[in-house]
């Protein structure tokens, strides 16, 4: 099921030109023009973007306010307003990512991707009945089996984060080194094997089914049999 992006902006060029690209990339999408619109139809979005300047209201205090309630709804701003100030207390207040006008549509849906894996927030339970949940905390890089929590490398975090990201897809080695070590690293399929090997034994230690992570021979590793992957 696609995601869906809830646009609040008040120039209907500007919304309309964000949406378009958006929808040509298979999201969903729907626009608000003020902050009482945007709170009436919020609740379904997975990713708000938000500009901060509204007819009816402050995006910094929306925010704010949003991030009291619930702190996995990310968030971009998109703003004429490129202070360094701005940016930092966007950002400070519970913004995931902030861009500044003018902008490039690709951009936007770029951030928004990018945004989306990073905010993975949980798992639900894997095949084995009674298994508790792998649950991630993505800006803290947090991780729980249950109540117990994960100490994991960061190469692991990153891991774990990208498996749960697309819960229902096949991850080549080679997309693995893309999105946890980048352009580069000269990385072997062993290094990565040891890799999801240690990580395999921690969720294990930790009471998660063995089964998680699975093997994809002469491919890579997709989470296993059972397990529902769901953004956040």
């Amino acid at each position: 099921m696609s995601a869906k992006i809830l646009v609040v902006e008040d120039e209907p060029a500007i919304a309309e030109s964000v949406a378009y690209a958006l929808r040509r990339d298979g999201f969903a999408v729907t626009i608000a023009q003020t902050l009482a619109e945007a709170e009436t139809r919020r609740e379904d979005a997975d990713l708000v973007i938000l500009d901060l300047m509204l007819p009816d209201g402050s995006g910094f205090e929306w925010i704010s306010a949003l991030r009291s309630e619930r702190r996995d709804q990310p968030i971009i701003v998109l703003s004429s307003r490129d202070g360094e100030a701005d940016r930092v207390a966007a950002l400070e207040t519970g913004a995931d990512d902030y861009v500044t006008k003018p902008f490039s549509p690709r951009e936007i849906v770029a951030r928004v991707r990018a945004v989306l894996r990073r905010t993975v927030a949980s798992v639900a339970p894997s095949a084995s009945a009674g298994a508790p949940t792998v649950e991630l905390d993505e800006k803290a890089r947090r991780a729980w089996v249950g109540e117990t929590a994960l100490e994991l490398t960061r190469v692991e975090f990153d891991l774990l984060a990208t498996l749960l990201g697309g819960p229902e897809r096949v991850h080549t080695r080679a997309d693995l080194i893309d999105r946890v070590w980048g352009d580069g690293f000269a990385i072997t399929d062993r290094t990565i094997d040891s890799h999801v090997k240690a990580l395999r034994r921690k969720l294990a230690e930790a009471g998660a089914d063995p089964s998680t992570i699975e093997t994809v021979r002469g491919v890579g590793y997709r989470l296993g049999p059972g397990s529902n992957g769901s953004g956040a």
